[in-house]
């Protein structure tokens, strides 16, 4: 019976021994094994066996992409304005052995080089340039930084500058220059405006008095017209007036030739036809002062009428 317990206790610790050195990598995941307390290999994902008291996980490692923010740090630029920047920098584990041997503190060294550079890259700057030269500055630490960790096995994909904080007196005087600029622009966009306000006025002034000016022309083309034909129609009036007057005295006379009219009758109605032709017009009459005159003239009358 005390053999058989034995064994089954040597059998259980063997069990849980065989069970303690077996390691499942997951996936992302490396494991640095130390043998006897030098590197002896790492395991990736994936199940391995270790010897029992030789070996030994020595670290796990992450190697998804990993992000570190790190605390503003002061820096000074070209025309010495003191300034706070907070980078974030964004790295990769792609060399475990390297990763655990190479460095002591890996993200502390990664902040102190990360602030020495930003301190040599923003020197070389002034203040403006820093402020609208953010991927330039990216750029330029990303590589200085991959070039730096190399050796470590670390690799940096992307340095973000997170906040530029310039001095309490700078941020005053810039927000005053936006303020003046933005209303530059509107006092600008506003004189636009009544520019072209005034030119379309102007255009539309124009435009009308053109317009009145074309309707003043027909209006005097209309009313010349007018009193054109209203001249004709008045002249051809007067003239057929003219006309149905003397047709008249030629009927009267030949009516008084026919009805057998004395000479003194014709003589009457000779005077009254030289009163009638003379009415309202600026022309000289003279009368003979002879009777035989005023006969002579009567007969005159008489054949005109015989002619017409």
């Amino acid at each position: 019976m005390l053999g058989n317990f034995l064994f089954l206790v040597l059998l259980i610790l063997v069990c849980l021994i065989l069970v303690s050195c077996v390691r499942v990598v997951r996936q992302a995941q490396a494991l640095v094994i130390e043998r006897l307390g030098a590197y002896q290999g790492t395991w990736n994902t994936g199940i391995h066996f270790k010897i029992p008291v030789l070996d030994r996980v020595a670290r796990r490692v992450d190697l998804k992409e990993q992000v570190v923010d790190f605390a503003p740090q002061p820096v000074i630029t070209k025309d010495n304005v003191t300034m706070r920047i907070d980078t974030v920098v964004f790295y990769q584990i792609t060399d475990p052995k390297l990763f655990c041997y190479g460095v002591a503190s890996p993200i502390m060294a990664i902040e102190n080089l990360t602030a020495t550079t930003l301190r040599n890259i923003i020197g070389d700057l002034e203040l403006d340039q820093t402020l609208t030269s953010r991927e330039t500055i990216n750029t330029k630490m990303r590589a200085s930084l991959d070039e730096a960790t190399d050796p470590w096995g670390i690799k940096v994909n992307r340095v973000e500058l997170k906040n530029i904080i310039p001095p309490a007196a700078i941020q005053d005087a810039m927000e005053k220059q936006m303020k003046a600029e933005r209303e530059r622009r509107e006092a600008i966009l506003r004189a636009e405006g009544e520019k072209k306000s005034t030119i379309l006025v102007a255009e539309g002034k124009k435009e009308s008095a053109i317009l009145d000016a074309e309707a003043e022309k027909q209006a005097a083309i209309l009313r010349a017209e007018a009193e054109k034909q209203a001249m004709i129609r008045r002249a051809e009036g007067e003239a057929e007036a003219i006309m149905k007057v003397q047709q008249a005295n030629a009927d009267g006379i030949r009516f008084l030739k026919e009805a057998g009219a004395d000479k003194a009758v014709l003589t009457m109605k000779s005077l009254e036809a030289f009163e009638r032709a003379a009415d309202g017009q600026a022309t000289k009459i003279i009368i003979p002062s002879e009777i035989q005159g005023l006969a002579g003239l009567v007969k005159s009358l008489t054949e005109v009428g015989e002619k017409e």
